[in-house]
């Protein structure tokens, strides 16, 4: 069992950033793969970024050069920096852990941008 506690989100004016945080309660090192996702009501939740337990990343059309994921493994926490943030970014966000096979979500953290 995984447990992810999500920080850092709020309401920000457009073009301004954020960090958001997600705490795990083992080794990030020991998950497959840490991702950030988020979902807006009456929709799906869509993948943001991820990150390998080998430092690989990837990350949406719309994150690409605006957002950085990154880990810190002393700490057992992925970051989300998000920059030069846009209203359509409004969303609730959330951490997931894939570890063996086995999938876990956090609780999410809301971010609003307003313009």
């Amino acid at each position: 069992q995984v447990h992810l506690v999500e920080s850092g989100g709020g309401l920000v004016q457009a073009g301004g950033s954020l960090r958001l945080s997600c705490a795990a309660s083992r080794s990030i090192i020991s998950m497959n793969l840490m991702s950030w996702y988020r979902q807006t009501p009456g929709k799906q939740r869509e993948l943001v970024a991820g990150i390998t337990s080998g430092g690989s990343t990837n990350y949406a059309d719309s994150a690409k050069g605006r957002f950085t994921i990154s880990g810190d493994s002393a700490k057992n926490t992925v970051y989300l920096k998000m920059n030069n943030l846009k209203p359509e970014d409004t969303a609730v966000y959330y951490c997931r852990a894939f570890s063996s096979g086995s999938v876990y979500w956090g609780q999410g953290t809301q971010v609003t941008v307003s313009s």
